[in-house]
């Protein structure tokens, strides 16, 4: 048997709960107008509710504080009636609070778990009615105006979380811009630093030790003069960043692969190297075409010394001349 209500689509036994005025075959005009009334208070009542939620958006502290005092006023004899809300610990009374034996309460769910309870007292005794001296609109009422508490609570719960959260996403995110920025000065210091260094080193070599050289160079043989001028290349490329270049472009290249670039890169043959380096000029064509495939100049038409004279200086990188 269908006990589905005529055309509802909801069972009987649900259509309760959404209509909150019942069917009465009641004729007696007294009762009538005095079950008007109450059906009225309790419209008030969840209207009320629903304008302090509009009032106290974002404190449900000033919310539930008013709201206990409200509640009373709904219920079947409000100058003997108190109430009480308790919540995640805290609890909110209405004036005159007194818990006795007469009372009604309904629980409180956020998340689908019981986080408290909203409660109504008689503070004295009352004629019985459907639940003790509570009538079952009034049951109906305690529900709604729980379940209405509930919803308010995890809306301003998730509200204050994610106001929370986005302040400290502000302020992480201000701590890493200053962070930013003291790394981006101290970044800068060392870089002036290490030119200041240079730039010593470069004065020192060019002032002091180039000018001993040249002295030198009159009273040597013509191979000595090429070690001297090695020799002078080499402490120039100190104060250059040839070598520093290189092997940051290339992680690849060996330190024996590096100072041989530097001998190409200063016009010493393949027979020269092999003397100053006390290896077979094999060995060195070995390391030639190795430092051209790490260079990635293998099968192009591209002249290793040009190249190293050409890209390997002070402004250029590898990387941006071969991509």
């Amino acid at each position: 048997m269908d006990s589905s209500g005529p055309n509802t689509g909801f069972p009987s036994r649900d259509l309760a709960l959404l209509w909150r005025i019942p069917f009465s075959q009641e004729s007696d005009p007294v009762k009538i107008v005095n079950a008007l009334q109450e059906r009225i208070k309790e419209l008030n009542c969840l209207y009320g509710v629903s304008q302090l939620a509009e009032r106290h958006l974002h404190s449900l502290d000033n919310l539930l504080t008013e709201l206990v005092r409200y509640l009373p006023y709904s219920w079947q004899f409000p100058e003997i009636t108190c109430a009480r809300i308790l919540l995640k610990g805290k609890i909110y009374t209405s004036e005159r609070f007194k818990i006795t034996e007469w009372r009604q309460s309904a629980q409180i769910y956020m998340y689908h778990e019981i986080v408290g309870e909203a409660a109504i007292f008689y503070r004295e005794e009352c004629p019985p009615s459907d639940e003790g001296p509570f009538m079952k609109e009034e049951r109906a009422l305690l529900d709604a105006v729980a379940e209405q508490i509930g919803t308010i609570a995890t809306r301003i719960t998730a509200e204050s979380e994610l106001q929370e959260s986005n302040r400290q996403l502000m302020l992480e995110r201000k701590a890493l811009q200053e962070s930013n920025t003291a790394l981006r000065i101290i970044m800068s210091r060392i870089e002036q630093e290490k030119q200041e260094i240079r730039q010593n080193i470069a004065m020192n070599i060019e002032r002091i030790i180039i000018p001993i050289l040249n002295a030198l160079l009159p009273q040597l043989s013509s191979t000595q003069k090429k070690y001297i001028e090695l020799l002078q290349t080499n402490l120039q490329d100190i104060a250059s960043p040839f070598i520093s270049q290189l092997s940051l472009s290339f992680h690849s290249l060996t330190p024996t692969e590096i100072a041989i670039s530097n001998m190409i890169r200063a016009g010493m043959t393949t027979k020269e190297i092999a003397e100053f380096r006390h290896i077979s000029e094999a060995t060195v064509n070995h390391h030639r075409e190795k430092i051209r495939h790490k260079l990635k100049l293998t099968n192009r038409d591209i002249n290793l010394v040009t190249f190293l004279q050409a890209n390997m200086n002070e402004n250029t990188v590898i990387d941006k001349q071969i991509a």
